[in-house]
């Protein structure tokens, strides 16, 4: 098609109206001396200013979005956005895109390309360009593995059938980590070359702790391994390795004496880690059934090995052995003519076995309603 845009421009404002008319300019002009067939959309997020008036002389196409927040803007400018590749850049002038053919010519070989910010003098907060943004992008590459060291750079270019396969939804700040960790997950080349950023001109929109914290609690969601199932495994050994050891007697530790008060931790420490970790398998069995994720490591052992009647075999197994040990004191306590019994230590351990059974059964059971197993 003759008409078809190459490239489309999505800037996100709010009350930029002393640089919006800049952006847009610089994008044109990057289009007209590249020979691109461009288009510059402005999504408006209730500016109170001529933000909008002020684009769109410039030459851009304006959307109104009234609901607040950068991926809520950015959402509704990929609604709308034709072109066959998608910028995504700032309305305050702080990525010069001017640069943007820099970006667009590495996208000969990749699916995806970001900004790495070669920050002047002034551009950015102390705390955000020294402490928050290391910290957070640290994360995120070990996390889910990305090869990209400027995580949160919001100067980026991608492929719009590459960006239709993410399902973005993220309304606000985490947009960017949204993205960045959906691409990886969908097995996207990604690369990442140097860019500038300048210092913006008026106050910046950004919140460095309720942004920063959106951007955290996301990766953690998305990433189950580190917020459930590694938490939850320490808890279980540890309430296991009480429970055992504690199970024949006191244990004496440099003069202090450890006995039943640590056990019934140890058994809370169990069953709270066991729960843990099912949390952990539920959001990764989730997220693999909606194809955010793949099944690997830990989870495809789960999808191999174990079925809905394999767990309840577990269950029943485990939960056998604290009726068996429960058996046994009841036996005791009869043969002692129902008199006095000392057998607090194995009540602890057999209850313990008995609920852990109960809840793998429970587990395996919704684990088959998820379709973990395969069919």
């Amino acid at each position: 098609m003759a008409n078809q845009k190459e490239i489309s421009v999505i800037l996100p404002c709010l009350n930029e109206e002393r640089t919006v008319g800049l952006c847009v300019e610089k994008a044109k002009k990057a289009f007209k001396q590249n020979k691109i067939n461009g288009e510059v959309i402005v999504v408006d997020n209730n500016s109170a200013d001529n933000s909008s008036e002020i684009a769109e002389k410039a030459g851009a196409i304006i959307i109104k979005e009234r609901r607040r927040g950068y991926g809520s803007a950015y959402l509704a400018g990929i609604e709308k956005a034709q072109g066959e590749i998608i910028v995504f850049a700032d309305a305050d002038d702080t990525y010069d895109l001017m640069e943007m053919p820099l970006l667009l010519k590495e996208m000969k070989n990749a699916d995806m390309v970001i900004g790495k910010r070669n920050i002047q003098k002034g551009a950015m907060p102390w705390l955000h360009q020294y402490i928050g943004n290391p910290i957070l992008s640290f994360i995120l590459r070990k996390f889910f593995n990305v090869k990209i060291s400027d995580t949160h750079c919001g100067f980026r270019a991608i492929r719009k059938n590459a960006l239709k396969k993410l399902n973005l939804q993220s309304t606000g700040m985490e947009f960017a980590s949204e993205m960045i960790i959906k691409a990886s997950k969908a097995g996207l080349r990604m690369k990442e070359i140097p860019i500038t950023y300048n210092p913006r001109v008026g106050e910046s929109k950004l919140s460095s702790f309720s942004d920063g914290w959106r951007h955290l609690r996301f990766m953690f969601l998305y990433s189950p391994l580190h917020l459930f199932i590694i938490p939850g495994f320490l808890l279980f050994i540890i309430g296991l390795y009480l429970l055992i050891t504690l199970l024949q007697g006191p244990m004496i530790i440099d003069g202090f004496k450890i006995d039943l008060h640590p056990m019934v931790l140890g058994e809370a420490l169990v069953l709270v880690g066991f729960q843990i970790i099912s949390l952990g398998i539920y959001a990764k069995s989730y997220a693999i059934k909606r194809g955010l994720d793949k099944p690997k490591g830990f989870m495809l052992f789960i999808e191999k090995h174990l079925n809905f009647e394999k767990g309840m075999l577990a269950g029943l197994l485990t939960m056998l052995v604290g009726l068996l040990i429960g058996a046994v004191i009841i036996t005791r306590w009869v043969g002692s003519n129902f008199g006095g019994l000392n057998e607090i230590r194995s009540s602890i351990f057999a209850v313990t076995f008995i609920i852990l059974g109960v809840q793998i059964m429970f587990s395996s059971f919704f684990l088959s309603v998820l379709g973990i197993e395969k069919r």
